[in-house]
């Protein structure tokens, strides 16, 4: 029964002990936060941050280098430099206190390309998703001299083969049809014609 018991404790504690395993693994990266712990001089436990230049600053040691150093190769270094100040080596303990903050990403888009008779014509960037109105908004609208009732909506699909579909930009804003909530996709092209002399 006690040979149970002691086999359940073990295996129940595995996962603490991979955890444990891979933070002593981890090297240390700039932003990432320590917490240094001396047994012997509680005055030197803080908790330190790993600076931009890839150093910790430590009170009777001074900078020494983190970043890219495991948890470990980081203890023995402090513990050595912390030495000379004791009548015994130091116990040193240093642990991962937090991760560098993850910087924001920039969300992502798709190119749409509108030619012809836009405002503003040319490439224009949009979230995955957008409409054929918000891309035709995204380069400032038609002009007075767009041939509303032949916008063409371009796309190439996968066998290389480009599909034309017409819009009646017109029908859109009068309410007659719902065309413009098409979905756009990265590498549609919008062609606004001018409109002829009488059109």
């Amino acid at each position: 029964m006690k040979l149970v018991q002691m086999l359940l404790a073990a295996l129940m504690a595995l996962p603490f002990l991979a955890a444990d395993v891979a933070a002593q693994d981890y090297r240390l990266k700039r932003g990432d936060s320590v917490q240094i712990e001396v047994l012997e001089d509680g005055t030197l436990n803080r908790t330190t941050l790993v600076l931009p230049d890839g150093q910790i600053s430590i009170p009777q040691v001074g900078s020494i280098p983190a970043a890219g150093r495991t948890l470990s190769q980081l203890q023995t270094d402090v513990a050595a430099r912390l030495a000379p100040g004791f009548a015994s080596p130091p116990t040193v303990f240093v642990s991962l206190a937090s991760l560098a903050p993850i910087l924001d990403l920039p969300e992502p888009t798709i190119d749409v390309f509108v030619i012809g008779a836009a405002n503003a014509p040319g490439r224009v960037q949009i979230p995955p998703g957008s409409t054929l109105l918000q891309a035709l908004s995204a380069a400032g609208g038609l002009s007075p001299f767009a041939a509303e009732k032949r916008v063409q909506l371009r796309r190439v699909d996968k066998s290389g083969t480009e599909n034309i579909y017409r819009v009646d930009y017109d029908a859109i804003e009068r309410g007659l049809s719902n065309v413009g909530t098409t979905r756009v996709y990265d590498g549609d092209v919008i062609v606004i014609p001018q409109r002829k002399l009488f059109e």
